[in-house]
């Protein structure tokens, strides 16, 4: 996968995500949210994803919207991501938007190395994910989940269930006695997606005694 870094390379603080071609477009004004309230003492490291649907599912699932169904390259873009996380002496979190958000939340089932993950507006939706957090243990400590108010308001009756989806799922992860939280922003998925990913990495950063 491309990568581009951002930032101070020395950082201690790593910030990790797998970006779109609209994400890429808004990634400077991200950074500009993050260094306002954080500083400039982290680095950036973006995935450049380039199958949606396949790199970030973690299993094969049908369409839900359009043709395209989902894939299952959750694992080896994974593995390509935790090479590039190999300094145990970092503090890695891991996030993202949409669908990269839900990606986010399932590799902190996988692996243990990411101490905060920052999901924001995840795909709380995707088929089974619900039934696969309820039988297995997450391995990060700290949780971010955000969702716009209006997200679930669609006649896709799939898509329809992400506000329950995701209030199950904090509900879960706080009876598990994990560190978690669920922020509504203002609006529909297709919102500030760069204001609510910095939002999401922000709040797992500012809590620095990981």
């Amino acid at each position: 996968m491309e990568t581009h870094e951002y930032g101070n390379r020395e950082a201690q603080m790593v910030l990790v995500q797998p970006v779109d071609d609209h994400d890429e477009e808004l990634i400077e004004l991200e950074l500009e949210a993050i260094r306002k309230e954080y500083g400039e003492d982290f680095r950036l490291i973006t995935f450049k994803i380039t199958d949606w649907n396949r790199q970030l599912s973690p299993w094969e699932a049908p369409a839900v919207f359009g043709r395209e169904g989902f894939g299952n390259g959750a694992a080896e873009t994974l593995r390509e991501i935790l090479e590039y996380c190999g300094d145990r002496t970092k503090t890695y979190c891991l996030g993202g938007y949409s669908l990269a958000g839900l990606f986010a939340l399932w590799a902190a089932y996988r692996t243990d190395l990411f101490q905060g993950i920052a999901a924001a507006s995840p795909s709380m939706w995707f088929p089974g994910f619900a039934e696969f957090m309820k039988e297995n243990e997450i391995r990060t400590r700290r949780v971010y989940l955000s969702l716009g108010d209006r997200e679930a308001k669609t006649r896709n009756p799939v898509m329809s269930t992400v506000g329950d989806q995701i209030r199950e799922a904090h509900a879960l992860l706080c009876g598990q006695s994990i560190d978690c939280t669920l922020e509504w922003n203002a609006g529909n998925h297709f919102v500030d997606s760069d204001k609510r990913t910095a939002k999401a990495f922000l709040w797992v950063m500012k809590e620095k005694s990981f």
